[in-house]
């Protein structure tokens, strides 16, 4: 027994940690100490903006959050106080759920096809770049695009909840695409191929062993593709119109949302009216969180549920 051991019980020795110690020199342990105090520091400085900001949009919003502030009509008159938000927090459930609808289920199979069949072949190629490039495409463009071919020019639909979550998928669906596809990947080939070998078809390995794998890291990406879509304003400034009411019906009628009642107070000098648009930001972030929350423990349970 050596110096470094002297004194300690033989059963207490680990002797893989004992070499593994003696093996790493002084010096790569400094390095791996420096590095791990650098990743640990980065991440607190990431931190600082976020915890600004959160404290910052709490402290200016929660003395306006009220139950009638939550429930109430907008008033028409930016200027007059009272008056809540009750038909942004409609809209924007509204219109970003139907644009989840339509963005998750399609992003999630297109990134099955690119992972599981396409492979490398002429086809997958072309959509991983497309989804790449309209991953870059401002939201604005998304927006004229959808006005263009489905409010006004094209097939004259008008402005509606469905045209801004047209609008709010079309930028969703790439980022569902490509972090899908990324979480697919992660799966480990010895249970695909565990699956084929006892007679599972494509389909079935797919549906009961890769997705189950990659349900958490395909429940966070469609998360943020749903955070991104609920801040969103530009697009739907030229797709829902505007209304000072709740509009639940996102086929008909004019809508709003609260990025949008965001926009519209915070560059007026009313105080009422930026006072809204404090509240209507913390009650974007706690919906948000909540959504987060409740598709993180329902993931879990899924996956915890097929293994």
């Amino acid at each position: 027994m050596t110096a470094v051991d002297a004194g300690a019980p033989v059963e207490d020795l680990d002797p893989a940690n004992w070499i593994l110690q003696r093996a790493v020199s002084p010096k790569r342990r400094f390095v791996n100490g420096l590095a791990t105090a650098w990743m640990i520091g980065s991440l607190l400085l990431a931190l600082v903006p976020v915890v600004v900001i959160a404290v910052y949009v709490i402290s200016r919003g929660a003395g306006i959050i009220s139950w009638g502030f939550l429930t109430k009509d907008i008033p028409i008159q930016t200027q007059n106080a009272g008056g809540g938000i009750g038909p942004a927090i409609v809209g924007t459930l509204v219109i970003t759920g139907v644009a989840a609808l339509i963005s998750i289920p399609l992003g999630v199979l297109a990134a099955i096809y690119l992972n599981e069949y396409g492979g490398q072949n002429r086809l997958a190629k072309t959509i991983r770049f497309m989804a790449d490039v309209m991953t870059g495409v401002p939201s604005i463009v998304m927006g004229l695009f959808i006005a263009t071919i489905w409010v006004s020019a094209g097939l004259h639909f008008g402005y509606s909840g469905l045209a801004g979550s047209l609008a709010l998928a079309a930028l969703m669906l790439p980022i569902v695409i490509r972090s899908s596809e990324e979480m697919l990947k992660l799966v480990p080939g010895d249970l695909r191929q565990a699956s084929d070998a006892l007679g599972a078809r494509r389909w079935r390995t797919v549906l009961s062993v890769v997705l189950p794998a990659a349900l958490p890291g395909i429940v966070s990406g469609a998360m943020l593709a749903v955070a991104r879509a609920a801040g969103e304003t530009a697009p739907l400034l030229f797709t829902i119109g505007v209304t000072t009411g709740v509009n639940a019906n996102p086929l008909h009628g004019t809508n709003t949302t609260l990025s949008q009642e965001i926009w519209f107070n915070a560059q007026t000098p009313f105080k009422a009216a930026n006072d809204r648009a404090w509240g209507a930001a913390l009650a974007l972030i706690a919906i948000v969180f909540v959504l987060t929350v409740i598709a993180r423990m329902v993931s879990s349970r899924v996956a915890s549920a097929t293994r």
